[in-house]
C-alpha cells in the first residue's frame, strides 16, 4: 500500500457516462452534471454522454439536472477511472425556470453574461440596493445619491446607464415606458425575494422591453420551495442604517405552494438630509401540475427619499472657499443658501434644505403566468402584467414668477407682485400593463425553436400642483398648472432558433420585429403645445456559433443589431422638425470560457458601433431646450477578463477586469455666451464618451479559515470618467480604488436550519472618492465658467445583520 501512495498521489482520473430517462430510457441532451461545491461542471453532448476529466483521487459528489426533471446527487469514491449510468425521474410538477427560459442565456449560447446565485446576494443583502450588490460583476460601476448605496442608486454596464439597460423581473419588463430608466428605489429589499440574476453585456438575448443598448438585467424572483420555511433577517449600521425582513413559505402543500415577504429599510444617508424610508412586501402564490403551471405575484415597494440629487459644487468639495464665494455671487444665492453651503461639510453638503423636499412614489406590481406543456416536445408560456404607479417630488422655490404657474400677479396697494417663494409638487399617475408569450418547440434534440413576442400599454399622466405660496393669488390646492396625459403603445413579435450542427458546434438566430407608437403633448411646428404621435418600426437580428473543444472550453461568436426611439425628454421638448431621430447599435462579441474544477475564466473581445447615438452636447434647439442630439457616430471596443481560482484549500480568488476605448468620432459642444446671447461652438475630432472609465476590476479574496466562517477581501478599481463628451481634465471624476471587508458566520443549532451572522465594512481604507457627477459650462464676462457637480461617497462606515432560518 505504501509503496501505491506515490502513484495516488499524482493520478488522475475520469467520470464518464450518460444521462437517461428513468422511464423511457432515451438520453438527455445538455443535461448538467456539476461536481458540488467547485466551479467545474459540463453538459450531456448530443448523444446524452459526459465527460468530468483529470480528477484526482478522493470522495465526489455530482449534482445532476435537467428542465422537467428531478435534481439528482450522486456520491463517487474515485481511485481508478469510472463510468456509470445516472437516471432521472420527470418531475411531477412543471418548474419555475420555464417562466424567463426563453429570456435567458444558457451555458451553450453565444453570449457574453454572468450568473449571479442567491447565495451570492445574500451574502451583501444588508439594506444597500440592488445595484451595490452588483458590484464585482464585470464592466459595472454602481453610485449612491445619498453616499451610501440606499435610496437613489445608479449602475453603469459598459458605460452605458439605466436607460440603456433592459431590466426585467420574470421576463416581464421594467424599464419606464417613456424615460427608459428604470428606479430600484421603488421596489426596495427586492434583493430578499430573488432567486438569481443574469446579466447580458452587449445586446444579449432578451426580447421584451426596451431595446438593451448595453446590457440587461435578467431578475428571476424566488423559485418552489417544497419544504415550509420561515426566515427573519436583521441588520443595521452607519448613517441610522436599518433593514428588517420576514419571509416565509408553505412549502408544497398537494400542488399548491405560497411565499410571502414583509421588509422595511430606513437611513439618515451620508449626505445631509440624504434619508430615505422605505417599505416593501412581496406575495406569490402558485399551481404546479404535472404539465401546467400558474403562479401568481404581487410585490410593492414605497419610498419616502430627501432629495439629494442635485450633488456637490466643485469649490465646496475641494474646501476651496474663494471658489465657493465666486460660485455663491454668479447663482445669486440667498444669504440663507449661502451660509448653507459655507458651513456644511465638504463631501456631505446638500443644497436643500426645505423639511420636506422629498420624493414620494408607490409601486405595485401584479404578474400571472400560465406555462403548459402541450406535448414532449412542445411548452407555451404566457405572462400577464399590470404595474399602478403613482408619487411627486416636493420642492420648495423661492421668488418664483406666478406666470410659470398660470398665475396673474398679486397687487397689494399700490404694489404689483410678481414672484413668491412656493412650494410645489410634481406628480406622475401611471399604468403599465401588457403580455409576454413564447411558445418552444423541441422536435429533435439538436433543433430547439421559439417563437414569441410581447404586449405593452403605457399610459402617464404628468400633472403639477402649487400647494402654497406666500402670494397666492388665484390658485387653489387641487389646481394643476400642467396637465400632461401619454400613451405608449409597444409591440414586438420574434423568431429563435438554436441547432446543433454538430456535437461541438451549436448556432442560433434570433429575429425580431418591434413597432413602438408614442402619443404625447409635444410642440408643433407654430411653437404650439399640441397631443402628437409617432410611430416606429425596428427589426432586431442577432446571430451566433458557440464551439465546444472539450467539456472544459468553449468559444462563440455573435452579431447582434438594435434600435431604439428617444426618451419621453427628446419628444416633448421638440418639434417634428428637430426631434432626434432612433439610435442604432451593431455589436459583435467574440469570447472563450474555460471551467475547471478548481478555477474558470472567461475572455471576451466586445465591439459596439453606434449610428445616431444620443448624447448631450449643449446645443439648443428650435424650442429653446437643451436636449440629447445624435451624433453620426461612437463606439466601444474592449476585451473583458471573469475568472477564478481555487489557490489553496482555504483561499479562493474571484477577479474580474474591463479594458476599453469608448469614443464618440466627431463631437461638437455647444456653450452660452452670456455677454452677446449667442452659442459658442467647440469642434472635437474623437473624443471620450461620458462616465465610461477605460480600466475597471474587481476582485475578491475569500478565506475559509475555519467550518462556517468566511472572511472576504473585496476590491474594485475605477480609472478616470469624463463628465462630458469633451475629454476635459477639467470635468472628470477622478479614478478610485476601494476595498470592503465581509465576514460570514454560520451555525447550524437544533431546531434551527441555520443562524447567520455578517458583517460589511465598506471602504475600509476611508478612501475619499466620488462615483457619479455632472457638469455644464458658459461664457461669463468673456471667461468659460464650468460648473462641476459631484456625488461623494462615504468613508468608512459598516453594516452588520444577523438571519435566523426555520
Amino acid at each position: 500500500m505504501a509503496i501505491l501512495l506515490p502513484f495516488m498521489a499524482f493520478a488522475q482520473f475520469t467520470i464518464s457516462g450518460k444521462v437517461i430517462d428513468a422511464q423511457s430510457k432515451q438520453t438527455l441532451v445538455v443535461a448538467n452534471v456539476a461536481i458540488k461545491n467547485t466551479n467545474w461542471g459540463v453538459q450531456t453532448n448530443s448523444q446524452g454522454y459526459f465527460e468530468l476529466k483529470k480528477l484526482k483521487p478522493g470522495k465526489y459528489t455530482l449534482s445532476i439536472s435537467f428542465v422537467g426533471y428531478k435534481t439528482e446527487e450522486k456520491e463517487i469514491a474515485l481511485d481508478a477511472d469510472k463510468n456509470i449510468e445516472i437516471a432521472l425521474t420527470k418531475s411531477s410538477f412543471v418548474a419555475d425556470e420555464v417562466v424567463v427560459r426563453s429570456t435567458r442565456a444558457a451555458n451553450n449560447s453565444a453570449t457574453t453574461f454572468k450568473n449571479i446565485t442567491k447565495e451570492d446576494l445574500n451574502k451583501q443583502n444588508l439594506g444597500q440596493d440592488l445595484p451595490f450588490l452588483l458590484n464585482q460583476t464585470p464592466s459595472v460601476v454602481v453610485n449612491s445619491d445619498a453616499g451610501n448605496g440606499v435610496g437613489y442608486t445608479g449602475v453603469r454596464i459598459r458605460g452605458s446607464d439605466a436607460s440603456r439597460t433592459n431590466l426585467t423581473v420574470n421576463g416581464i419588463p421594467l424599464n419606464d415606458a417613456e424615460s427608459q430608466g428604470s428606479y430600484l428605489v421603488n421596489l426596495p429589499d427586492l434583493a430578499s425575494s430573488i432567486d438569481n440574476i443574469q446579466i447580458q453585456r452587449g445586446v444579449g438575448t432578451s426580447t421584451n422591453g426596451v431595446g438593451a443598448f448595453g446590457a440587461s438585467i435578467n431578475v428571476q424572483t424566488n423559485k418552489l420551495n417544497e419544504m415550509p420555511y420561515a426566515e427573519v433577517a436583521s441588520s443595521g449600521g452607519s448613517f441610522g442604517t436599518f433593514k428588517n425582513t420576514l419571509m416565509m413559505g408553505s412549502g408544497l402543500i398537494g400542488n399548491f405552494a405560497f411565499d410571502g415577504r414583509l421588509s422595511k429599510n430606513t437611513s439618515d444617508g451620508f449626505v445631509d438630509r440624504a434619508s430615505s424610508n422605505l417599505s416593501s412586501y412581496f406575495l406569490s402564490g402558485g399551481f404546479y401540475g404535472k404539465k401546467t403551471l400558474i403562479k401568481l405575484n404581487v410585490f410593492s415597494g414605497n419610498e419616502k427619499t430627501y432629495q439629494a440629487w442635485n450633488g456637490i459644487p466643485e469649490a465646496r468639495l475641494n474646501g476651496d472657499v474663494t471658489g465657493m464665494q465666486a460660485y455663491i455671487n454668479r447663482n445669486y444665492l440667498s444669504d440663507e443658501e449661502a451660509q448653507n453651503l459655507l458651513n456644511s461639510g465638504s463631501r456631505t453638503y446638500n443644497y436643500f434644505t426645505y423639511k420636506n423636499q422629498t420624493d414620494n412614489y408607490k409601486q405595485s406590481h401584479y404578474q400571472a403566468f400560465f406555462s403548459q406543456a402541450l406535448s414532449p416536445v412542445l411548452n407555451l408560456n404566457v405572462g400577464l402584467h399590470f404595474t399602478h404607479g403613482e408619487g411627486y417630488y416636493e420642492e420648495y422655490k423661492a421668488d418664483d414668477a406666478l406666470s410659470k404657474y398660470g398665475l396673474p400677479d398679486v397687487v397689494i396697494g399700490g404694489d404689483t407682485i410678481k414672484n413668491s417663494n412656493l412650494i410645489r409638487q410634481k406628480w406622475l399617475d401611471n399604468n403599465f400593463y401588457g403580455t409576454v408569450y413564447s411558445l418552444q418547440y423541441s422536435p429533435t434534440k439538436q433543433l430547439g425553436l421559439t417563437l414569441g413576442g410581447a404586449y405593452n400599454e403605457y399610459k402617464g399622466g404628468h400633472y403639477g400642483k402649487v400647494i402654497w405660496a406666500q402670494y397666492a393669488s388665484t390658485g387653489s390646492i387641487d389646481r394643476r398648472y400642467y396637465d400632461d396625459d401619454a400613451t405608449k403603445k409597444d409591440f414586438n413579435i420574434y423568431w429563435k432558433a438554436n441547432y446543433g450542427i454538430s456535437s461541438e458546434l451549436n448556432a442560433f438566430v434570433d429575429l425580431q420585429y418591434r413597432h413602438v407608437n408614442y402619443s404625447f403633448l409635444g410642440y408643433n411646428q407654430e411653437m404650439i403645445n399640441t397631443q402628437q404621435t409617432v410611430a416606429l418600426n425596428f427589426f432586431n437580428p442577432k446571430f451566433g456559433l458557440n464551439y465546444k473543444f472539450d467539456e472544459k472550453n468553449s468559444t462563440y461568436l455573435s452579431y447582434a443589431a438594435t434600435s431604439k426611439e428617444p426618451g419621453r425628454e427628446e419628444y416633448v421638448n421638440s418639434t417634428p422638425e428637430s426631434r432626434p431621430k432612433p439610435e442604432n447599435l451593431k455589436n459583435i462579441e467574440l469570447g472563450f470560457r474555460n471551467q475547471g474544477d478548481k478555477q474558470s475564466v472567461g475572455l471576451n473581445l466586445f465591439w459596439m458601433h453606434y449610428r445616431d447615438q444620443l448624447v448631450l452636447t449643449g446645443k439648443v434647439n428650435d424650442v429653446g431646450e437643451y436636449v440629447r442630439t445624435n451624433t453620426p457616430k461612437s463606439y466601444r471596443t474592449g476585451i473583458e477578463v471573469d475568472g477564478s481560482i481555487q489557490l489553496t484549500k482555504v483561499i479562493k480568488w474571484t477577479a474580474n477586469a474591463s479594458l476599453s476605448a469608448n469614443k464618440i468620432v466627431g463631437f461638437d459642444e455647444y456653450l452660452d455666451n452670456y455677454d452677446d446671447g449667442s452659442q459658442q461652438v467647440h469642434i472635437y475630432k474623437k473624443t471620450d464618451i461620458s462616465y465610461s472609465p477605460s480600466f475597471i476590476a474587481g476582485s475578491t479574496f475569500t478565506f475559509d479559515l475555519v467550518k462556517n466562517l468566511q472572511l472576504a477581501l473585496i476590491s474594485k478599481y475605477v480609472s478616470k470618467q469624463y463628465l462630458d463628451n469633451t475629454s476635459s481634465d477639467t470635468r472628470k471624476l477622478n479614478a478610485f480604488f476601494v476595498n470592503d471587508f465581509r465576514l460570514v458566520y454560520d451555525l447550524h443549532l437544533k431546531g434551527i436550519k441555520n443562524l447567520g451572522f455578517t458583517v460589511l465594512v465598506n471602504n475600509l481604507f476611508n478612501t475619499r472618492y466620488e462615483a457619479n457627477g455632472y457638469t455644464y459650462g458658459y461664457i461669463y464676462g468673456g471667461e468659460r465658467i464650468d460648473e462641476n457637480f459631484y456625488f461623494p461617497q462615504a468613508g468608512i462606515n459598516m453594516l452588520a445583520g444577523i438571519n435566523l432560518k426555520f
